[in-house]
């Protein structure tokens, strides 16, 4: 059983509502960028998503896109990213997800970013924009090194194609509650109740939502239909005005614990109900 599927039990086990982190890495260099995951694991996220960061990261809104730019700024390569997890991953309990575009990957050679992947203890890879149609051989050479195929799911998918992800997709699916690009919200997307709903009658993965996530009562409202909420946007731009000050990772903590200790309290008899019946499949 694989890290993500480990965690994802221990939220069931828990009866409560899981965090995933998105942090670019590079931001605002490598060597804090390793500090940044330590203290994310420490604060208690469950699952920690890395980005590499890409010239032209098209879904990102402008508070990623700045970090993007900090991060290649700073010399920021996939080959670093892959560094960097290698050198962390030994003393980082949680999952570790790289969040990625399709150009890196492709330059770097598929064989030789898997085998990377898979030395430096990576547990799954997101391609954002690899088609769900034209996803296979990538997934298959992802399985073949134990890393898990995470895909992303929006409102406007089809069910053939959420049902197509669904059997592709290993550890987790991952929905974005509204259309457009990142960034964080005042409130959750009207849809991504529907969305959950869609995703929960084609798939017994786990589901976690994300896009405009950045409060406590946003997790707990993610929390009364799937599994995790995805903190992205929020997250980031505490380490942007953080910077390279001394405080930076107490900042990324405390943000962190606040999240989980008002946000996830626990889940709601729906939310049980929905569990139970995904585990007896």
């Amino acid at each position: 059983m694989s890290r993500i599927s480990q965690a994802f039990d221990r939220i069931r086990a828990d009866r409560r509502t899981g965090l995933v982190t998105y942090v670019t890495a590079g931001d605002p260099d490598l060597a804090r960028s390793g500090d940044i995951l330590c203290a994310l694991d420490r604060a208690g996220a469950d699952l920690l998503e890395v980005g590499i960061p890409f010239s032209e990261p098209l879904a990102d809104g402008p508070v990623i896109q700045r970090a993007t730019e900090r991060a290649l700024a700073a010399g920021t390569t996939a080959t670093a990213v892959l560094d960097l997890v290698g050198r962390v991953r030994a003393t980082i309990k949680a999952p570790i997800v790289l969040f990625t575009y399709a150009n890196p990957v492709l330059r770097m050679g598929v064989d030789t970013f898997g085998d990377r992947a898979r030395d430096a203890g990576v547990d799954g890879v997101l391609v954002l924009d690899l088609p769900i149609e034209e996803a296979g051989s990538f997934r298959d050479a992802m399985a073949a090194r134990d890393i898990d195929m995470i895909f992303l799911l929006s409102p406007t998918t089809t069910d053939a194609r959420m049902t197509q992800a669904a059997a592709l997709g290993r550890g987790f699916l991952y929905g974005i509650s509204r259309l457009g690009v990142t960034g964080a919200r005042d409130t959750i997307a009207d849809g991504a109740e529907t969305l959950a709903g869609r995703m929960r009658r084609v798939t017994s993965l786990p589901i976690a939502l994300g896009f405009g996530i950045s409060s406590p009562d946003h997790v707990r409202q993610i929390g009364r239909f799937a599994d995790a909420a995805v903190v992205g946007s929020g997250l980031v731009k505490v380490i942007a005005e953080a910077g390279t000050g001394p405080d930076l990772t107490e900042k990324v903590e405390s943000y962190v614990r606040w999240l989980k200790n008002d946000g996830s309290e626990g889940i709601d008899d729906n939310r049980r109900t929905q569990t139970a019946d995904r585990s007896a499949r």
